[in-house]
């Protein structure tokens, strides 16, 4: 268990952003959403090597967020060597393809969400208490409800070699985060990540910084906090 004085360091560390609310998305398709959050959506980097040694591979990754009166949405926009998508199937293992990822949770709540997307917009997606806990993932009518938009469509292939650019555009709905539309908390908990477990150039990318000896993007305790704005 940590000290007092190794959290207070994990709390100093922990990066913070808003959501601000975009009242255009309300009324647009993804593909057009994703330009407004180039735009107005609140930007940052996930960069951080919290294993450099091991793995010191970290391709371009930043994403801009914003919402809607309904839900979240995320533009990732990811440029680096090497691209796979072999995964088309929902619920499939799409870390292991060039994935980014987003996980969450309410600050009251044991159970955090994981949301992971491939490059051509396969999602696996559940909630759990942690890693090693049982997880229960989403149904499959649920994660039709997730919106995805990816720049270089959704057909499957095997690993290319390469410097290659790609976006995905992703809307989750509140009620899969388990918010009322009525009464926004204050903020959620959460770390977006960039990785690629199965490719030539693995990589475990996090935008809120991960203090442990391996990769383990399941710590919902170095989350960072994501304000409604």
């Amino acid at each position: 268990m940590a000290n007092i004085a190794q959290i207070l360091e994990i709390m100093k560390n922990k990066k913070r952003i808003g959501i601000p609310y975009i009242e255009s998305l309300n009324n647009i398709n993804l593909e057009l959403a994703g330009d407004i959050l180039d735009d107005d959506g609140q930007r940052d980097t996930v960069e951080m090597l919290n294993w450099v040694h091991e793995y010191p591979y970290r391709p371009i990754t930043y994403f801009s967020i914003a919402r809607s009166s309904d839900s979240i949405y995320i533009k990732y926009n990811v440029h680096g060597s090497m691209l796979r998508a072999i995964y088309s199937n929902d619920q499939d293992p799409v870390h292991e393809d060039s994935c980014v990822e987003f996980f969450c949770k309410l600050p009251e709540s044991e159970e955090y969400m994981n949301f992971e997307f491939n490059c051509i917009g396969t999602c696996q997606a559940g909630k759990r208490k942690g890693r090693n806990e049982d997880v229960v993932q989403y149904s499959l009518p649920d994660l039709k409800k997730i919106e995805r938009y990816p720049s270089i469509g959704r057909r499957a292939f095997k690993e290319l070699e390469g410097m290659f650019e790609w976006e995905i555009t992703v809307k989750i709905p509140y009620s899969l985060l388990g918010i009322d539309s009525e009464n926004l908390p204050e903020k959620l908990l959460g770390n977006f990540y960039k990785c690629a477990d199965g490719t030539d150039s693995p990589h475990f990318v996090s935008w809120s910084p991960i203090e442990t000896e391996n990769p383990d993007f399941h710590r919902p305790e170095f989350f960072g906090e994501l304000y409604f704005c």
